[in-house]
């Protein structure tokens, strides 16, 4: 998704460029264009200028479909819970207080990189019910937070939420042939 966001601002970026490029060749000095100057309509020069949108735009959804074609692949591909397990895991030694203001950006990666493990689990050419357990405490988890990943919802179940992180880990190191 946020390759998508990113290639779209990219291209409509460079359409406005264009755009204000287009608008600078109208070289006008008190007696009109100069000289070295051709004369183009101000209706070809819109034109145009839409014409580079649009094509900046049909660009990026096609470099946007291509990234997400790529994504699904890997996301099925077996490096998938492995990769989701790292992000897991490097949120292992770090914590926050609840209530003291610090824990909104943790406590979000958190949940965010435990999602992408159960995505990984679920899509894993062994199947869900190879990975039964972790399965089964991230949706106990998922239920818990009840769809709500404000941080205040996340602080009041960061016992849960942290505990799930730990006994997901504790589970994969006992699982190294899923991982490695």
């Amino acid at each position: 998704m946020a390759v998508r966001v990113r290639m779209s601002t990219a291209a409509l970026t460079m359409a406005a460029a264009l755009v204000a490029l287009a608008g600078c060749t109208a070289a006008d000095t008190s007696q009109g264009p100069g000289g070295d100057v051709p004369y183009v309509a101000p209706s070809v020069d819109a034109s145009a200028a839409a014409d580079a949108i649009t094509k900046a735009e049909a660009d990026a959804k096609a470099s946007g479909a291509a990234a997400t074609a790529d994504a699904g692949a890997k996301l099925n591909g077996p490096e998938a819970v492995r990769d989701a397990f790292a992000g897991v895991q490097a949120t292992l030694d770090e914590t926050c207080t609840p209530g003291a203001g610090d824990c909104g950006y943790f406590l979000g990666r958190v949940y965010e990189e435990l999602t992408s493990l159960d995505k990984a689990m679920k899509a894993d050419s062994a199947g869900p019910a190879h990975f039964q357990e972790p399965l089964g405490r991230l949706s106990t988890l998922r239920t818990k937070l009840g769809g709500d990943t404000s941080t205040a919802n996340l602080e009041k179940h960061f016992k849960d939420l942290v505990g799930t992180r730990d006994r997901v880990n504790t589970w994969m190191q006992g699982h190294p042939e899923d991982y490695r």
